[in-house]
């Protein structure tokens, strides 16, 4: 109970945010600390009057407390077990647990699913786990317990993959490693088109979950079109072009292993497909493309992941955009994101709106994207709906 815990006690007004259910504390609203707690400690919040509001996880940082209870209740295995199998009924509601067509989901969603600082991605059987808080980190044996309990024999192994997200403040020397089991990569099925994962040299736990549904829209459009892949990393968009009947699929990615990566997934489900991928520049590529693609994927890494690099990110959007809209075949579409949690949908079509009206082309919005139903965001927690995007018909 919050008793047991060191107090933190917030100032005169401060506590409105928590009683909207809002899940961080910050540390501009804190009056004081009853106790020295260390960091990824839990830690019980109340008002200047006495009145329990929350329980979380201490950090250093601007945000000094992540939320996981409004309710003054025991925290022991069976709390943690409780929110994990509710995040993975979920799932099944969703019609991806336990399912032979998608293998491969998120388990579990930071603050969408009820603990900040906590992601889990299901690969057919291994579950890599990747932490924010020290919180979170401090939690990872008993959540693998929990795992191993949910799936039973299903789960071959759990990776946590957490050195490069924990807070840089963290005395932690994080590193990445197989927490039970050793599995490194696998073979994972999406919507029954075949994917190889590797958790352990992949990009952020492996494969990019969340485009999963934006990928099925795109193979609805690819009929007959030749398509052009920026930024393509696994080649997933370029694998469901393929499936959709695309005339030719071009893949641009700087790296040249995501390269190798997407041609090897292209291969896993097409024996002859027309495809070509690129391990050049970006930006580079798109010059002197005239008409050359009738559909442009345009899904870049974060450009901003702080505040502070707003700005620029926002010009990076609208040169990117901008440079598409310039060089697609009449009567072209566009499918453009952003993965930058800072960036909102309002600066994000602000940016693209720049990019359309400096390139004079006619641009109409068909459809605006979002992260799929497994990445939850909750009602109280805005911020937690990073990824957006637009399909755009250009004249």
């Amino acid at each position: 109970m919050a008793s047991e815990y060191i107090k933190v006690v917030l100032k005169k007004g401060k506590e409105q945010s928590l009683k909207r259910f809002h899940p961080w504390v910050f540390s501009g609203a804190i009056k004081q600390i009853n106790g020295k707690p260390d960091e990824g400690d839990i830690v019980a919040v109340y008002d200047i009057d006495g009145e329990f509001l929350a329980l979380g996880h201490y950090q250093i940082g601007s945000i000094s407390v992540r939320v996981f209870s409004f309710e003054n209740i025991e925290t022991g295995y069976a709390f943690w077990k409780q929110k994990l199998e509710n995040a993975y009924n979920l799932r099944k509601v969703l019609g991806l647990a336990g399912t032979e067509h998608t293998n491969v989901y998120r388990l579990f969603h930071g603050e969408g699913d009820g603990m900040p600082g906590l992601i889990i991605d299901y690969y057919n059987g291994t579950a890599v786990m990747q932490t924010h808080s020290i919180g979170a980190y401090r939690m990872r044996e008993v959540l693998t317990e929990i795992l191993r309990e949910i799936y039973g024999q299903q789960l071959k192994s759990v990776y946590d993959k957490s050195e490069s997200t924990i807070p840089f403040k963290s005395a932690i020397n994080a590193r990445n490693g197989h927490f039970w089991g050793n599995t490194e990569s696998e073979i994972v099925k999406e919507y029954g088109l075949n994917f190889e994962v590797n958790w352990v040299e992949g990009q952020k736990t492996g494969f990019f979950v969340d485009q999963r549904e934006n990928r099925r829209l795109l193979q609805m459009y690819a009929a007959g079109r030749n398509v052009l892949n920026m930024f393509s990393y696994t080649g997933g968009f370029s694998v469901y072009a393929l499936r959709g009947g695309a005339q030719m699929v071009h893949s641009v990615d700087s790296s040249e292993k995501a390269v190798e990566l997407v041609n090897k997934n292209v291969a896993l489900n097409f024996a002859n497909a027309n495809h070509e991928a690129f391990a050049v520049d970006a930006f580079s590529f798109l010059d002197g493309i005239k008409d050359k693609y009738n559909l442009i994927v345009l899904d870049p890494p974060a450009f901003a992941k702080h505040l502070n690099a707003l700005s620029n990110a926002l010009q990076g959007y609208k040169r990117l955009n901008q440079k598409a809209f310039e060089q697609i075949a009449p009567g072209g579409i566009v499918f453009t994101f952003s993965c930058s949690q800072v960036v909102t949908k309002e600066n994000f079509r602000k940016s693209v709106f720049a990019a359309a009206a400096n390139a004079r082309r006619n641009v109409r919005i068909l459809h605006q994207l979002v992260q799929p139903a497994d990445h939850p965001v909750s009602i109280y927690h805005p911020e937690g709906e990073y990824l957006k995007g637009l399909v755009l018909y250009v004249d």
